[in-house]
């Protein structure tokens, strides 16, 4: 008996740490192969175009210039709000230059995030709505619109464009809000002799190999891109869709899409694609059903991705015209902005921009948690620190009886290596023995185990709230620059005194991975040992040793996690110990660590005598 449960131990401790090492290889370095052209374009064969001809096979351009040189061009308009900047290319109607003007590349907030892209340079990435007439489109992806009214596109300052075509002229209104929301008023009339049937064509078209594009607007996303979704995500019918860049790519079956490859929707919506903190998304008509698509075709022979609405066609009889508003959404998926959307502008789900994941009754709360802790205090650090004791108070009943169980089986270590030496050629008898002590004290061995149950998805929901939240990256907070990501200090460093990066530190080959260790993961297997101190040591030699070892195993694995997360868990170990260490003292069982704290302080016992 005594071998099969060392046996046992040995399992569930192997299996501990190859769930936490296994879960950051899965989810925060997955390994992201490029897409099998040819296979793709099999798939694609069999799915029919669902707009007109000249977007079915969009070209892949080659990108010859850059950004300021695809920008510095004539046939441009300007826009500049609050919250982003750039310009809007004339030929095609496309926003294609815009930048996000409240965040950065990186944390020292020397270069924005650039999100849409000029189609002739790397990246390519911009959005647009069309307007097709049947399989032809009067309003296509180079069609001259001409600026006849307004200078600059402001929130204040709307500007008008038009274009006119064989019997039928569009006249545009581009505004733009205090945020992230463009919308075009496109006012159509039928200059012609006969009836027009014409529909809008929403598009947003992104250039260039995943991988690449995900690390130009967040570095390091495209390689821990596993936890947050980044794909075609969109609401259609009231029902949330994603796919992610990759199987997207590959022309995986969508769930829901229909046989010709649509996604109805007759309540409202919103189509686009997105990364871990930013979108880009159609906002169609919300009174007027559409499809929303993904053009697979594109992406079979080599060209672009790029995810479509189609909305219900309108019938215009000659000399009458018609009014119909579509918006885009491009952007930083904050969560407030998000919200004002949902609730100010009847938009449905759009916080659901936001990948809560399946464990979104815990995580939307942790966040609705944070953020007003954050506005209280000042402070999503200290928002995390009163955050802990919050979700440690409702549980103090369970911890408590979990720690009056470790006291009783500390109590009992001494009679029970009294009954291990007794018995120790009859393990029969002796595992007798000992449920029979176990029975008389009133004690559980498994009752200590009882919070990992609780504190378990407590930590899951908490990592993947921090995650993928935009409210906390680059949100310092005393010696850390940064919330969500790893602890900047390392040994090797002199914990931030010295110049050098803790990421080139734990770059260094073999002793990288001890040098490289900051202050936050240290605590934390500090603290781990405290609380391992309080609890009863098992008998078995392999077991004890494998116990001891479990701090320094986690704290190396603590070391790459966001230091608001490790923050959490050094804060919540400290109240556990905390709070151990008092039910222990009052159940009259003293500690290896109360005693030296006892020596520390003169109060130890002396000898009788």
């Amino acid at each position: 008996m005594e071998k099969q449960d060392q046996r046992n131990f040995l399992i569930a401790m192997a299996l501990m740490v190859a769930f936490v090492f296994g879960y950051q290889k899965v989810f925060m370095e997955p390994a992201q192969k490029r897409f099998e052209a040819q296979q793709a374009a099999i798939k694609a064969e069999e799915t029919p175009g669902v707009t007109a001809s000249e977007l079915s096979n969009v070209p892949a351009i080659a990108a010859t210039k850059t950004v300021e040189e695809a920008i510095s061009g004539p046939g441009r308009v300007k826009f500049e709000a609050d919250s982003v900047d750039g310009s809007i290319r004339l030929a095609g109607s496309r926003i294609d230059d815009l930048s996000l003007r409240k965040h950065y590349l990186t944390v020292e907030k020397t270069q924005e995030v650039r999100l849409f892209r000029p189609e002739s340079a790397e990246y390519g990435y911009f959005a647009t709505y069309y307007w097709a007439d049947g399989k032809a489109l009067v309003a296509g992806r180079n069609s001259p619109w001409v600026q006849v009214g307004g200078r600059e596109l402001t929130p204040a300052t709307p500007i008008t464009l038009r274009l006119e075509t064989d019997g039928l002229t569009i006249e545009r209104t581009i505004s733009v809000d205090k945020d992230y929301m463009f919308s075009f008023e496109d006012t159509l009339t039928n200059t012609g002799s006969g009836e027009r049937i014409v529909r809008a064509i929403g598009s947003v078209e992104r250039h260039g190999a995943y991988k690449d594009f995900l690390e130009v607007t967040d570095p390091g996303s495209a390689t821990a891109s596993g936890l947050a979704h980044q794909g075609l995500m969109g609401v259609v019918d009231g029902e949330l869709r994603m796919k992610k860049y990759k199987p997207l790519l590959e022309l995986k079956k969508i769930d829901g899409e229909t046989a010709e490859g649509t996604f109805p929707s007759s309540e409202g919506g919103w189509w686009g694609l997105t990364d871990k903190y930013w979108m880009g998304a159609l906002v169609p008509q919300q009174d007027r059903a559409f499809d929303a698509s993904l053009n697979k075709k594109a992406i079979a022979t080599g060209g672009p991705l790029e995810v479509r609405t189609e909305s219900d066609a309108i019938t215009l009889a000659p000399g009458t015209s018609q009014t119909v508003q579509n918006r885009i959404f491009a952007g930083a998926k904050r969560f407030q902005v998000l919200q004002d959307y949902q609730n100010k502008e009847g938009i449905p789900q759009m916080v659901d921009a936001i990948d809560w994941g399946w464990a979104f009754f815990l995580t939307k709360p942790f966040f609705y948690v944070l953020e007003y802790l954050a506005g209280v205090l000042g402070s999503f650090g200290w928002a995390i620190l009163a955050f802990t004791v919050l979700v440690k108070l409702p549980l103090v009943p369970l911890f408590n009886q979990s720690y009056k169980s470790m006291a009783k089986m500390k109590k009992l270590q001494d009679p029970m290596k009294e009954i291990s030496e007794r018995f120790a050629a009859d393990p029969q008898r002796k595992q007798q023995e000992i449920m029979k002590l176990y029975k008389q004290e009133g004690a559980n061995p498994i009752g200590g185990c009882l919070p990992l149950v609780v504190t378990i998805p407590i930590f899951y929901a908490l990592y993947k709230t921090l995650y993928v939240t935009l409210e906390m990256r680059h949100t310092p907070f005393l010696f850390l620059k940064d919330l969500s990501a790893p602890d900047p200090t390392a040994i090797g460093n002199l914990f931030g005194l010295l110049p050098w990066a803790a990421s080139d530190i734990k770059a260094i080959p073999v002793i990288g991975m001890i040098i490289g260790i900051g202050i936050l993961p240290l605590l934390y297997g500090a603290t781990m040992a405290m609380l391992q101190s309080l609890n009863p040591a098992p008998t078995d030699k392999t077991q004890k040793m494998v116990i001891q070892a479990m701090p320094i195993v986690f704290m190396f694995v603590f070391g790459s996690f966001a230091a608001g997360l490790v923050l959490y868990w050094v804060w919540s170990n400290t109240l556990s110990f905390a709070q151990q260490y008092f039910i222990m003292r009052r159940n009259g069982v003293d500690t290896e660590l109360g005693k030296t704290i006892s020596r520390w302080l003169g109060r130890e016992k002396k000898p009788a005598g």
